[in-house]
């Protein structure tokens, strides 16, 4: 298990390394730029925009969904583990700076997830079922060309390796943590119970997985537009409570927030010092939380009952700014303001965000955030075990799909029995790898993405 961990660690290092962060930057200010800063110069109409669907209750066509369901089914993949027990991982790994770097990149991962958004509902198929397809593999097979096939092919392979890391067993494994943390508090269960509750949830998560998902895009889409939103809205009030609640903390975190950024020592006391890992680790888990970059909500954006590409588009900037300014910075604040002791240079999960939840409001709170991270975690492995189906698909056809549901739903068990930190350097080096050929197709298709805006009557 140690030479798995050393050589899972290499590998994570150099997916991750200098060219990674420099490929991921550099593609989203090329498309800012591109776009004429579209993220910032829209910014009030992609909210009039994604803001006036919610209230929508137009019937999706057969084959697809509402522009609302397709938005909470890829924040779904967003709202959960990447922003509440990502973010934990990140501060603990990189400091506090971690933070800042997260921003950063999601002030350009706002135009990078619009372009795919975009491009996506440009390029979409419909499959022998009839439901609509879409994503990096079918923007790059439709937009590049027949000579791009093989980039295609190499995205939907990577897709499939990395929904069960990320989207399937660090769910499970968040969802488990955030029960065991609630049961422990109220003593209802001893340490040495605690595997066998585990697998015992994660079966029972398998099966609930495989219902939902073999009913198809549309109960996908039913479910999570019930889940997220209310479960979003009540996690950020409660964490505005422990803001207000330590309000006298706040200019200081916010201090070691920019000071940690470029001085992680200082902030860290000596146990983290390197600022390329605040960079790498705010950079990779603010992927993680956002997705920009790696395509995958595009695949479920691709399926919304729509014919105005980059209005659809709109709603990438919408998701980035709710996960990442909003509900990561958030979460941020729980642990950095409650005044616990943060475990610098080893790796935490959604039990640090627990810890500030409860060191404010007490050990009652565990069950209404445990409920919460349960709703999160669990909506997100739907929405990625549809991107697995989707990526799948377009390389084998639809006959794979059910078999592959099933697989995937067992994973859970995996998950929710392994190793926190070994599942997490799993799944950033698969997202590092899945990026790359979207990153590549997104700066081909930058022209066609300039193009749609231009044509837009949003305009």
């Amino acid at each position: 298990m140690e030479t798995l961990k050393l050589v899972i660690g290499t590998i994570n290092n150099f997916v991750w390394g200098i060219p990674a962060m420099i490929f991921v930057i550099g593609v989203g200010l090329f498309l800012t730029v591109r776009t004429d800063f579209i993220q910032f110069r829209k910014f009030k109409i992609a909210f009039q925009v994604t803001i006036g669907k919610i209230f929508d209750k137009k019937e999706a066509k057969r084959g697809s969904v509402t522009p609302f369901q397709a938005v909470c089914t890829a924040l779904a993949a967003t709202v959960g583990t990447g922003s509440i027990a990502g973010v934990a991982g990140a501060i603990a790994i990189g400091g506090p700076g971690a933070v800042f770097w997260m921003w950063m990149s999601a002030l350009l991962g706002m135009c990078t997830k619009f372009s795919e958004v975009t491009l996506a509902v440009y390029f979409r198929e419909k499959n022998k079922e009839g439901d609509y397809v879409g994503g990096p593999m079918y923007y790059i097979k439709n937009g590049l060309g027949k000579k791009w096939q093989w980039l295609a092919g190499v995205f939907s392979v990577l897709g499939v390796l990395a929904v069960f890391g990320t989207g399937n067993a660090t769910q499970a494994n968040t969802i488990v943590t955030a029960i065991d943390s609630a049961l422990l508090n109220f003593q209802m269960i001893h340490q040495s119970q605690i595997g066998i509750l585990n697998f015992l949830l994660g079966v029972l998560m398998a099966i609930f997985v495989a219902m939902v998902l073999l009913g198809g895009i549309r109960r996908i889409g039913k479910v999570t537009e019930k889940l997220v939103p209310g479960m979003a809205l009540f996690y950020i009030v409660l964490a505005l409570g422990v803001i207000l609640l330590n309000y006298r903390n706040v200019p200081i975190v916010f201090a070691s927030i920019f000071e940690g950024a470029f001085h992680p020592s200082a902030v860290t006391g000596g146990i983290i010092g390197s600022v390329f890992l605040s960079i790498k680790k705010g950079i990779s888990r603010g992927i993680f939380s956002n997705e920009a970059g790696l395509g995958t909500a595009s695949i479920a954006h691709a399926a919304a009952d729509t014919n105005d590409a980059v209005k659809q588009g709109f709603f990438g900037i919408f998701e980035v700014f709710v996960v990442t300014i909003l509900i990561c910075t958030m979460t941020a604040l729980v642990i950095l303001c409650s005044g616990i002791q943060i475990p610098y240079g080893t790796n935490a999960g959604a039990e640090l965000t627990i810890q500030g939840f409860t060191a404010t409001y007490g050990n009652w709170v565990s069950i209404f955030t445990a409920a919460a991270l349960c709703c999160f975690a669990f909506s997100t492995i739907l929405s990625w075990g549809l991107y697995g189906t989707r990526c799948l698909e377009f390389l084998f056809g639809s006959k794979v799909n059910r078999p592959f549901m099933i697989a995937y739903a067992l994973v859970a068990i995996l998950g929710a029995t392994l190793d926190l930190g070994l599942l997490w350097e799993i799944a950033e080096i698969f997202n590092g790898l899945m990026a790359i050929p979207n990153l590549i197709a997104l700066f081909l298709l930058s022209g066609t993405v300039v193009q749609l805006v231009s044509k837009s009557n949003t305009q």
